[in-house]
């Protein structure tokens, strides 16, 4: 059985982890919202890999003596390919918040994409450890809970209000109403 200190340190990887990537979504759309809707944010998430991916575990292991010690060319090209995944991922939710349509939003792209990452990180794993066959059928209906909750989702996601419709009734609520006599008054023209 796991020690708990072992357990714990687990958990609060999970944790940080679900809280990070929790918020991504929300803070990268804003991130893109501020910088006019572009790509910029792709290069400020790079920035932030750099110094957290390389300059901080950098400084880590140099001040532990082992910055130089275990490099393999497979652990590189492995470890490269998930960087390159990872980055994919954030290109392809850039994309996602770009497309201008209604489902552009955070609240419906990113449990899609946390909905549907289980499901591809199954299929490669049962894939290539073969083990298939060994699933219990509660494990096939869980996987297909999991496609149908995207698909509603979809479905039934809160889109708000359409830009002018939202326009057109802030303006209605906020505009006092006339009376008739001054609305006609207010549109003839001036006796000469």
């Amino acid at each position: 059985m796991e020690s708990l200190e072992k357990l714990a340190f687990m958990l609060c990887g999970v944790a940080l982890t679900a809280i990070c990537w929790g918020s991504y979504g929300a803070v990268l759309h804003e991130g893109q919202a501020r910088l006019g809707g572009s790509f910029k944010p792709l290069i400020c998430v790079g920035f932030a890999y750099f110094v957290v991916a390389i300059l901080i575990p950098g400084a880590i292991l140099a001040s532990q003596g082992k910055l130089w010690e275990g490099w393999s060319f497979g652990g590189i090209g492995w470890s490269s390919a998930a960087g390159v995944c990872g980055t994919l991922g954030a290109l392809g939710i850039i994309l996602a918040f770009s497309a201008g349509s209604s489902l552009s939003k955070p609240w419906i792209v990113m449990p899609l994409v946390f909905g549907t990452a289980p499901v591809i990180i199954t299929f490669i794993s049962m894939t290539t450890k073969g083990l298939w066959g060994d699933a219990h059928p509660i494990y096939y209906a869980g996987l297909i809970m999991i496609i149908a909750g995207a698909v509603t989702l979809l479905f039934f996601a809160p889109r708000g209000k359409p830009a002018h419709a939202a326009t057109a009734d802030h303006g209605a609520a906020s505009a006092p109403e006339k009376p008739a006599a001054h609305a006609d008054a207010e549109t003839k023209p001036a006796a000469e």
